[in-house]
């Protein structure tokens, strides 16, 4: 459900006080210089996708800052990311000064002082959420704060279009999805940062190597569980799921396609032990992740070309032919 705040039932005289605490109430403490004599109405239409927070912003021109005063030590550290629409905002922010015109957009923190120059009618849709949130290193984030990201080509553009959708579609999401939904944005924006600021390059192979190795671990630890996903995963080790998966690309393969073919080959290992007739193929599909009896018939058949059960039946005298496996190793 959205949250309308608006300036436009009161008189030009008492829209600079309301206005003001809407802005502070909505986003952060902040100070707000309006620049007109009669202040126009503002409008601030917000909502909720898990953590993050979407509002939709239209006013008049005006000046925000925020300084030592407003930061406090007990405030949570957030970042807004601001998708321009209408007219331009020039942005100051560490010992960085652009200009954010229609179709760009710009990262703000919250934990350090900036200055926004909004000139002429604006409007904007900004996306509000904890530092916490976004897995990149300060100093990277910090290099990045008040700089023009424009929506024409590039990661820049793939970032810009679903911030877009996202922000238009909304309040179509159902709990779930939205939390996910918001997450992928994350995961776009630490791709953007990762990109520009070099991290692939600067990581090296080596680090990525040993990277791919604690994760290709937790993931063996894990195999029981049916709820293991890319996001839990990179959640678990203080990574992008974007990250993740270039990973996993290293070695020409997927998250899921890696994990399926682990699973897969320890129920074949075990369909051909003395306990798999007592427990069934399903319990033993179960065993390793396999929720869906019939989906993990479908993948085995799709792997090894036979059926779980007619493995059973032929696979100890290698009497079926059917495709092969890698080799698996005990873990």
């Amino acid at each position: 459900m959205s949250t309308v705040l608006s300036t436009a039932p009161l008189s030009a005289a008492d829209r600079a006080e309301r206005w003001h605490q809407a802005v502070s109430d909505t986003f952060m403490p902040m100070d707000v210089n309006l620049l007109e004599k009669e202040p126009s109405p503002g409008t601030i239409v917000s909502s909720r996708l898990g953590a993050l927070q979407i509002s939709h912003v239209q006013a008049g021109p005006q000046v925000v800052t925020r300084d030592k005063r407003n930061i406090s030590r007990e405030d949570r550290k957030s970042l807004t990311v601001s998708l321009q629409q209408r007219g331009t905002a020039i942005k100051e922010q560490d010992g960085r000064e652009s200009v954010i015109k229609p179709g760009e957009f710009s990262i703000t923190d919250s934990s350090r002082r900036f200055r926004i120059k909004l000139e002429g009618e604006f409007v904007f849709t900004s996306f509000h959420f904890p530092r916490e949130d976004l897995h990149v290193r300060d100093e990277d984030l910090r290099a990045l704060t008040a700089t023009a990201f424009t929506g024409e080509e590039g990661s820049a553009a793939l970032v810009a279009t679903y911030l877009a959708r996202m922000a238009r579609e909304a309040e179509g999401f159902d709990d779930g999805v939205g939390r996910r939904v918001a997450a992928t944005a994350l995961d776009l924006m630490v791709l953007l940062i990762d990109e520009r600021r070099g991290l692939f390059a600067r990581e090296g192979p080596q680090v990525a190597v040993a990277s791919l190795h604690r994760v290709k671990e937790h993931v063996l630890r894990n195999l029981d569980d049916p709820d293991l996903s890319p996001s839990r995963i990179a959640e678990a080790h203080f990574m992008s799921v974007r990250y993740l998966h270039r990973l996993f690309q290293l070695e020409g393969t997927t998250v899921g396609g890696w994990i399926r073919m682990q699973r897969l080959e320890r129920c074949r290992r075990d369909l051909l032990r003395p306990m798999a007739r007592e427990l069934g193929v399903a319990a033993i599909a179960q065993r390793w992740g396999f929720a869906n009896p019939s989906h993990f018939s479908r993948a085995f058949r799709a792997a090894y070309g036979t059926t779980p059960r007619e493995w059973q039946v032929h696979g100890r005298s290698g009497a079926h032919h059917g495709k092969t496996g890698d080799a698996l190793t005990d873990k």
